[in-house]
């Protein structure tokens, strides 16, 4: 059983790093060729749309970090490694890319703002924070069950001292 329910979970890492692969791979690159077009005319929204796309691809390398890392947790807890500083570790990585992207995100939204100011498109600054606000509540839910885990093992040790 719990093989099963871990093996829905690699599947669902997997599913969700597919389109941000798909995103990097094949619209960033068309968005990159407008906005050098834009800056080789001189237009400085072209920067503007150049500096956010490195922040997107930059923001990319340690969301895909953080899928290895929890995709490692999950082989831990298929090993019955759950209660391990290998586990407390991963966890710890996970809550760390999150910050980063999260920082990434919050250097990129006066970009994204100019860039909503130009196409008059508010919903791109909404899709900024929600980038933010979802990169948070990872990073507080992993250091939450950082802390949950390293008291677990604690006590675990505990008792098997005692025994």
């Amino acid at each position: 059983m719990k093989r099963g329910s871990t093996l829905f979970l690699k599947l669902a890492v997997f599913s969700i790093g597919t389109p941000v692969l798909a995103l990097c791979v094949f619209l960033l690159p068309k968005i990159a060729d407008v906005a050098i077009h834009e800056a080789m005319n001189g237009a400085w929204l072209g920067y503007v749309m150049l500096g956010l796309l490195l922040l997107m691809y930059g923001s990319a390398i340690p969301f895909y970090l953080a899928l290895y890392r929890t995709f490692k947790l999950l082989s831990y807890i298929d090993k019955n490694q759950a209660f391990s500083e290998m586990s407390v570790e991963a966890l710890k990585k996970i809550k760390v890319y999150a910050i980063i992207i999260s920082g990434l995100y919050v250097a990129a939204l006066p970009c994204i703002y100019i860039i909503a100011q130009w196409d008059d498109a508010p919903g791109l600054v909404l899709m900024g924070m929600v980038i933010i606000g979802a990169s948070i509540v990872i990073a507080v839910f992993a250091a939450v069950l950082q802390r949950l885990l390293k008291e677990a093992i604690m006590i675990k040790s505990e008792n098997d001292l005692t025994v």
